[in-house]
């Protein structure tokens, strides 16, 4: 019988994080779910040694290897290995509250109409609240975590040709399919510091970086905004 979550956690680099993101996991109360781990080519730890740690802390991990091709592709990757209802991509740098996945299941069990439910978060101390979801806010703007319970069938896959904003580029890609998603109004995960915040600068911060500017442009033009 097939799990109602597949967790989906693409990994480079970042064993230690992968850790603590697994001991959240571990203390869920749902427990009806998978973990596919995508070893994006990573050398801080051998795949063998991986699967063997992994397996120790969640006997429900399952691990498969790949040369690096980055987050989109190992999230794809991930996904084409997963068997569950309901599908989340969880980075090795996040830390799930206990009741994060029974409260985003809920979300989608009672809400037939909507695809994927999101929540706010926090990125080391600083929190994002964010707000209900809107369409023509999600056009103009990214705010939605990746870190979101999805409909496996509304998945329209990650485009591995993106570098930056591959999260706005899915959202956007699955509203233009009719679908929406539901804002959960609560905290439920952590980003522990360190990683790549790019999506999350401050808006003065955002106006001054070439890269987020071009990135922006490139989904824009990608999506017909422009």
């Amino acid at each position: 019988m097939s799990p109602k979550i597949s967790i989906i956690i693409p990994l480079y680099n970042q064993y230690n994080k992968l850790l603590k993101c697994l001991e959240s996991i571990k203390k869920q109360t749902f427990t009806d779910f998978e973990i596919i781990i995508v070893n994006d080519g990573s050398t801080d730890i051998e795949h063998n040694e991986l699967e063997r740690v992994v397996s120790c802390q969640l006997a429900v991990v399952s691990c498969f290897y790949q040369e690096n091709q980055g987050a989109p592709s190992a999230r794809n990757r991930g996904f084409k290995e997963s068997h569950g209802k309901y599908i989340i991509f969880c980075d090795a740098d996040i830390v799930m509250q206990p009741d994060m996945l029974e409260k985003m299941n809920h979300v989608l069990d009672e809400n037939p109409d909507i695809s994927y439910a999101y929540s706010s978060f926090k990125f080391g101390f600083k929190k994002f609240k964010l707000w209900e979801f809107d369409a023509d806010r999600l056009r103009k703007m990214p705010y939605i975590h990746t870190t979101s319970l999805i409909r496996r069938e509304h998945f329209t896959k990650f485009d591995p040709n993106l570098k930056r904003l591959q999260d706005w580029d899915l959202w956007l890609s699955i509203l233009e399919k009719g679908y929406k998603g539901k804002w959960i109004n609560e905290v439920l995960f952590k980003v522990k510091s360190g990683g790549s915040i790019s999506r999350w600068l401050p808006k003065f911060l955002m106006k001054r970086n070439s890269e987020y500017i071009k990135s922006t442009e490139i989904i824009k033009q990608k999506h017909k905004f422009l």
